[in-house]
């Protein structure tokens, strides 16, 4: 294991270990449920170290509400799901006051918003006024209804959903709201392995969906703790600004992208790409962060940031090819 880009004082093996301990075991609990879709538990681990909402792409039956959930009784954590729909309200998201006409007061109903994972399931069918109350409570970790003011509990994560084929009837999220959250997965198919122990496993009528806690909500706080201390080389730095500023100046990297790139990363790609580069490397058991964890975790970070442009459309070329193309071109350190 390289320790090229390592600090001078990293954190001990031993405490290092000790605050993740936990990781493997929730693997294993999850694959007693989850077949395959290790891209998806990852990543949803790392959401949750480095404190970042996900948004999940993907067509439906391929496990994005069983995975959040099975990840939610795994870590003892309170779980909700919302489903949005076209008349959804933002007071069913993040509740309402309700007036008592025994004793003529508003007593405050909390929404489903409070909960540590948030399943916000096909988040583009409601319309623009719920999906700004639900990103306000993302962005601010709070909610107010009323006057009052509510604090959401920690650790708190929002994981959206969209369906990538259905668009009739949605309200697409603009580039702006999207920006909150951290990473966007694309959830893909099965291999055929991973399809014949799905039909084994779950060609039931009562098939067994049970998993144990095997880690606590405290564990997660205190991992979390270690994620701030993962040391980044100033060289490391340098290129993770390097890539975001390729995405809005490509020619400045030698790249012929202009034409192509409508909007660049905003500085708040750069702390999302910071934050689960270190979060990955605390997955895999480092102190400090290598630029292979940058490019583990960019693609991630970046494929709703990096917003192509009307010509890049008409020629089939994707924000995941522009980004490919920016890690080619920006030396790596």
């Amino acid at each position: 294991m390289s320790t090229e880009y390592a600090t001078t004082t990293p954190p001990s093996n031993e405490a290092l270990e000790a605050a993740t301990a936990w990781i493997p075991t929730l693997r294993q609990e999850i694959g007693r449920v989850i077949v395959g879709q290790h891209y998806l538990v990852d990543r949803l681990l790392v959401g949750l170290l480095a404190n970042g909402h996900v948004l999940l792409e993907g067509v439906p039956g391929l496990a994005k509400t069983l995975s959040i959930r099975t990840l939610a009784t795994a870590t003892d954590a309170d779980f909700k799901r919302i489903q949005f729909t076209p008349d959804l309200l933002p007071a069913d998201v993040i509740g309402t006051l309700i007036y008592s006409p025994k004793d003529s007061t508003f007593h405050t109903r909390k929404g489903p918003i409070f909960a540590n994972l948030v399943l916000a399931d096909e988040i583009n069918r409601a319309p623009a006024k719920v999906q700004s109350a639900l990103l306000e409570a993302m962005q601010e970790h709070q909610v107010t209804i009323g006057d009052t003011t509510y604090p959401l509990p920690e650790p708190f994560l929002v994981l959206a959903t969209e369906n990538p084929i259905d668009q009739e009837g949605t309200y697409p999220l603009p580039e702006a709201q999207v920006d909150r959250f951290m990473l966007k997965l694309k959830v893909g198919y099965p291999s055929k392995a991973e399809e014949r122990e799905i039909l084994d496993r779950m060609a039931s009528t009562n098939p067994n969906l049970s998993v144990d806690a095997v880690t606590t909500l405290d564990d997660i706080r205190e991992a979390r703790k270690y994620v701030n201390d993962v040391f980044v080389d100033p060289k490391i730095r340098d290129y993770i600004v390097d890539l975001i500023l390729a995405t809005r100046n490509p020619e400045d990297f030698n790249l012929k992208l202009g034409q192509y790139i409508q909007f660049g990363a905003s500085p708040r790609a750069t702390i999302s790409l910071t934050l689960a580069a270190k979060a990955w490397a605390l997955m895999q058991g480092r102190s400090y962060v290598i630029p292979q964890d940058i490019k583990e975790i960019g693609m991630d970070v970046l494929r709703h940031r990096v917003i192509p442009s009307y010509e890049a459309e008409a020629e089939e070329i994707t924000s995941e090819d522009l980004i490919a193309s920016i890690f080619d071109a920006v030396p790596v350190p």
